[in-house]
């Protein structure tokens, strides 16, 4: 299990989590370390263009909605350089990205569901 399963573990059980990422693939959105906060999301406000923590194919992506199927449920998510990883559906979007290093993603706040904050970092 990697340290996103145990992220996405905490945030489908309802937590805010608090944590670190690193990688490239979301630059230059999110940096390799930089402090993201995740909040539980209601999956079908999620947008084209929200980050969200999601299981695409047995794998836990910190990555773009970069397409929404509402008749099927589903979402589809790709990373920041063009990379798409698959469609998922809503049942495994367990959060949405509210803010990196402090700074809020405009819009997100609106589509989370309210929850204690797990600081993880």
């Amino acid at each position: 299990m990697g340290a996103l399963d145990a992220v996405a573990d905490r945030g489908a059980g309802g937590a805010t989590v608090v944590f670190r990422p690193s990688g490239s693939s979301m630059v230059p959105l999110i940096r390799s370390r930089q402090q993201v906060v995740v909040a539980p999301v209601d999956p079908s406000k999620v947008e084209v263009g929200d980050i969200v923590l999601a299981r695409v194919a047995g794998t836990v992506y910190l990555h773009l909605v970069s397409s929404v199927d509402l008749a099927r449920k589903r979402v589809q998510i790709s990373n920041n350089r063009g990379r798409v990883n698959g469609w998922t559906s809503q049942d495994r979007v367990f959060g949405i990205c509210v803010a990196v290093d402090g700074v809020s993603r405009s819009g997100a706040v609106d589509k989370s569901l309210a929850a204690d904050a797990d600081d993880s970092s």
